[in-house]
């Protein structure tokens, strides 16, 4: 095993929309369609949603795990979404095996199904349901050094392996919700600009990167954009599996709001 594991922190948008033809949605769609037309295929996903928490890291192993209809108040189209597709127990076996020798007693679960962080963004990027997946839950601590030291672990799975950290980069529902202002929006400016600068400046040391990545709260609009902070940290995931600049950033809008996206 080797430390060259692909890594995506993407922004999964709200809910089932992205599958519903939101407009609001358009280019987060688009960029995911692009993003996946050009890398190598994985051989399989392991996921990271901010949709699941628990006291351990945690695994799905079932051979083909259900969805979860984790949302609420969306047209009957949301509930018959399918994404059928496998699990992958060995896979999900060697992950423990992984977090195991980093002292962070992972454990298994076979009934647990796949969330909207999952089946919504790989419907987009994969639509054909073929690629194995193995679901991996965040800390309920959600300690961002935590997760750091979480996805170094994950990190030695592996050149064919894709590991996506599914969350978004701007997460305040209420502000989603209400009109944007010159305030609200000079804040998602700044926390972007924060980001951005953390995830891709070269001249950065990692020790420096993961610095900045700890003690994110204290980025300028960084409790705007996360009051709870599960949606930012799956970057974190990526972030300790690959442990250096990412190699290509994507700046968009979604659900107008500015949001981000980034590849190691």
């Amino acid at each position: 095993m080797t430390n060259s594991v692909q890594a995506l922190f993407l922004s999964h948008g709200g809910g089932p929309l992205p599958l519903l033809g939101d407009p609001g949605h358009a280019e987060m769609v688009a960029c995911l369609q692009g993003i996946a037309a050009r890398m190598p295929r994985p051989r399989a996903i392991v996921v990271a949603s901010a949709h699941w928490e628990a006291s351990q890291p945690t695994l799905t192993v079932g051979a083909q795990p259900p969805l979860i209809y984790d949302y609420y108040g969306f047209p009957e189209a949301a509930y018959s979404i399918r994404y059928p597709c496998p699990g992958d127990p060995v896979l999900a076996q060697t992950i423990r095996d992984l977090l195991d020798e980093a002292g962070m007693h992972p454990v298994s679960d076979a009934a647990r199904g796949f969330d909207h962080g999952v089946f919504v963004p790989l419907k987009i990027m994969y639509p054909e349901a073929g690629i194995p997946c193995v679901q991996v839950s965040l800390l309920a601590s959600l300690d961002p050094a935590e997760h750091l030291r979480m996805g170094q672990a994950l990190g030695r799975l592996g050149e064919d392996i894709l590991l996506v950290g599914s969350g978004f980069s701007f997460h305040n529902l209420r502000a989603f919700f209400a009109a944007e202002t010159p305030e609200s929006r000079e804040r998602n400016r700044a926390f972007e600009v924060w980001l951005h600068e953390t995830c891709t400046r070269a001249d950065y040391s990692e020790a420096e990167r993961e610095r900045r990545l700890v003690h994110w709260a204290a980025a300028p609009g960084a409790r705007f954009c996360h009051p709870r902070e599960e949606h930012l940290l799956p970057l974190h995931v990526c972030y300790g599996a690959a442990r250096t600049a990412c190699r290509e950033s994507f700046e968009l809008r979604i659900m107008n709001r500015q949001a981000s996206m980034y590849l190691w």
